[in-house]
C-alpha cells in the first residue's frame, strides 16, 4: 500500500490501526461506563434523596465511635426491649467514613462507581453471548438507564444506600454463575454481601435459578458447582457480628405487615409516575413481544430468560424487584436486537468510534461532576434551622414524627431529639408500635386513633408534614395544641401543658 492509499483511509480506520487490540476491545466498556456515569452524576439529587440515608450515616458514626455493633436502638423512646438488627452495619460504617472525609460528593462518587461497575459487568455478560456490539450498546444502555427508576424518587435503585450494593453483587453473582469457572469467588463475595445489606438472600435466588436449570438439563457437573457454591455461601453468611440473628433480621422485613405501608414494597402500578414511567413500560412491552415472537430461539441462554421473566412478574407485584428485571433482561434484549438489526449494522466495526466517544465521555465526567457538586444536598425535609429549633426546644421530649423524617431527625439532632419511628421499621421497632403508628398515616384524621397514640405514648410534640391541614385543625382547633413552629416541610405542634415549649 503506497502513501497515497494510506492517507485516503477513513480517519477512524487510521486511528484504529494505531491503537492496540486491547484498547479497541475496551472501547464499548469505556463508552457505556462513561456516558452512564454522566447520567448518574446529573441525577445526583435523586442519588442523595433516599429517606433512610440519615439514620444510616448516624449508625455508621455510632459504630465507629463505640467500636461495636449496637443490638438495641440508642435513639428512639419507643423501641422497648426490641433487638435492633442492623443488617447494613458495614455499609453504614463505610458511608460514615466517606462522608466525614469527602462529604456528600464522596457519597455520590461511591454510588456512581457502583453504577459504573454494574454497567461493566452487564456489558461483559452481553458481549460474551455473541451479540453484536451495536446491540450490546443498545441493550445495556437501556437497561442501565431504566433500572435506577429515578422517576419514582425516593424509591430509586441506584442511590446512596446499601440497596446499591445488592444491585451490584446480584450482577456479579449472575456473571460468575454464567461463567461457572470462578464459582469459588461467590462465598468470598457473600461474606461481604451479608455484612453490607439484607438483600444477600437474592444471591441464593440467583444460584438457585442456575441450579434448577442444571437439574432440568441433567448437567451433573453444573449441579455440583452450584450446589457447592450455595452451601459455601450459606456458611459464609454466618461470618458477621449478628451470627444466626442475621436471618432473624431478614425475616423481620420479609412478609411483614409493614410492607403494606412502604412504597417500594407495593405494586408497580402504585409507584407509576406519568409521563416518567412510559419509557420503562414501553421497554417491558417490547421485551414481552420479542420473547413471545422468538420463544423458541436457542441462542439465548435459558437462565437469563428465566430470571428476566421471574423478576418481571415479581416487579409488577412489588416495585422493588422491577429494577432487577431491567438488569437481567439486558442479555435477552441484546440478542433480540442483534437479530433484528440489519446485517450492515451487525457487521460494522464500531470499536474505534466507541473508544473515541468513550474517551470524550470520560474527559467530560470530571467537569460535569464539579459543575454539579454545589447542588449536592440531602432532601431539605428537615433543614439545619429546623434541627436547631428542635434541639433547643424539644431535647428530651417525646416527639411523634412522621415516618419519612425520622432518619433525618436522628442524623441532624445527633440523638438529642428522640424519634417515634423511622425507616428501620420492624428491624428496630416492636410490632405493636408499628400497628399503632400506621393507624395515623392517612389524610383523613381518625380522631380515636390519634387520641389513643397521643395518650398511650405520652406525646409532648408532633412533628408532621406541614401540608396536612386536617391534622392542624384536629390538634389546634379540637384538642387545644399549639402550632409552635413551621419549617419549609414540617410543622411542630406542642400540647398545651408542655413545659419545654418556646414562644413563637
Amino acid at each position: 500500500m503506497d502513501q497515497h492509499q494510506v492517507w485516503r483511509e477513513p480517519t477512524f480506520d487510521k486511528v484504529a490501526n494505531a491503537i492496540s487490540p486491547f484498547a479497541l476491545r475496551s472501547g464499548i466498556y469505556l463508552f457505556l461506563i462513561s456516558f452512564m456515569s454522566l447520567f448518574y452524576v446529573l441525577n445526583a439529587p435523586a442519588l442523595l434523596g433516599h429517606y433512610d440515608l440519615g439514620w444510616h450515616l448516624a449508625a455508621g458514626d455510632l459504630i465507629r465511635t463505640s467500636s461495636n455493633i449496637p443490638l438495641q436502638d440508642p435513639w428512639s423512646f419507643t423501641h422497648g426491649d426490641k433487638t435492633w438488627f442492623n443488617l447494613s452495619w458495614l455499609w453504614d460504617a463505610l458511608a460514615s467514613v466517606t462522608f466525614q472525609y469527602a462529604g456528600l460528593g464522596g457519597l455520590v462518587v461511591l454510588a456512581v462507581a457502583c453504577g459504573a461497575a454494574i454497567v461493566g459487568y452487564l456489558t461483559s455478560v452481553c458481549v460474551g453471548t455473541g451479540a453484536s456490539p451495536v446491540a450490546v450498546c443498545i441493550a445495556v444502555f437501556l437497561a442501565c438507564l431504566l433500572y435506577p427508576l429515578y422517576e419514582a424518587s425516593p424509591n430509586v435503585y441506584l442511590a446512596v444506600s446499601p440497596n446499591t450494593c445488592t444491585m451490584l453483587l446480584c450482577v456479579v453473582f449472575y456473571r460468575e454463575c454464567l461463567r461457572r469457572s470462578r464459582w469459588f469467588l461467590l462465598p468470598l463475595l457473600m461474606v461481604l454481601w451479608a455484612n453490607l445489606h439484607g438483600g444477600f438472600l437474592l444471591g441464593f435466588f440467583v444460584i438457585g435459578v442456575f441450579f434448577a436449570v442444571a437439574l432440568l438439563r441433567g448437567a451433573w457437573a453444573d449441579l455440583k458447582i452450584f450446589a457447592c457454591a450455595g452451601i459455601a455461601c450459606l456458611a459464609a453468611t454466618f461470618v458477621n457480628p449478628l451470627g444466626w440473628n442475621i436471618y432473624a433480621g431478614t425475616a423481620a422485613t420479609m412478609g411483614h405487615f409493614v410492607q403494606d405501608n412502604i412504597g417500594e414494597w407495593l405494586s408497580y402500578y402504585h409507584n407509576m409516575e406519568m409521563p416518567g414511567s412510559i419509557p420503562g413500560i414501553l421497554y417491558m412491552l417490547a421485551f414481552v413481544v420479542l420473547e413471545l415472537r422468538f420463544r423458541n430461539s436457542r441462542p439465548i441462554p435459558l437462565e437469563p430468560r428465566l430470571m428476566s421473566w421471574l423478576f418481571l412478574i415479581l416487579g409488577l407485584y412489588q416495585f422493588r424487584y422491577i429494577a432487577f428485571f431491567f438488569i437481567f433482561s439486558a442479555v435477552p434484549m441484546a440478542l433480540h436486537v442483534s437479530r433484528l438489526l440489519p446485517e450492515r449494522f451487525t457487521n460494522i466495526d464500531v470499536k474505534g468510534p466507541l473508544l473515541a466517544a468513550g474517551i470524550v465521555g470520560l474527559c467530560t465526567l470530571p467537569m460535569v461532576f464539579l459543575r454539579a457538586a454545589p447542588a449536592f444536598a440531602m432532601p431539605d425535609m428537615l433543614s439545619n434551622e429546623d434541627a436547631s429549633y428542635l434541639q433547643k426546644n424539644l431535647a428530651g421530649a417525646r416527639v411523634l414524627n412522621n415516618w419519612n423524617v425520622g432518619g433525618y431527625l436522628i442524623f441532624k439532632t445527633h440523638g438529642t431529639v428522640s424519634p417515634f419511628v423511622d425507616g428501620r421499621a420492624a428491624t428496630a421497632y416492636p410490632d405493636d408500635l408499628l400497628h399503632d403508628y400506621f393507624k395515623l398515616v392517612s389524610w383523613e384524621i381518625d380522631e380515636a386513633a390519634w387520641d389513643m397514640v397521643l395518650d398511650k405514648y405520652r406525646i409532648d410534640a408532633v412533628l408532621w408534614v406541614r401540608t396536612h391541614e386536617q391534622l392542624r385543625r384536629f390538634l389546634v382547633e379540637r384538642r387545644g395544641w399549639r402550632e409552635q413552629y413551621s419549617g419549609a416541610y414540617e410543622t411542630v405542634y406542642v400540647r398545651p401543658d408542655f413545659a419545654g415549649e418556646a414562644k413563637k
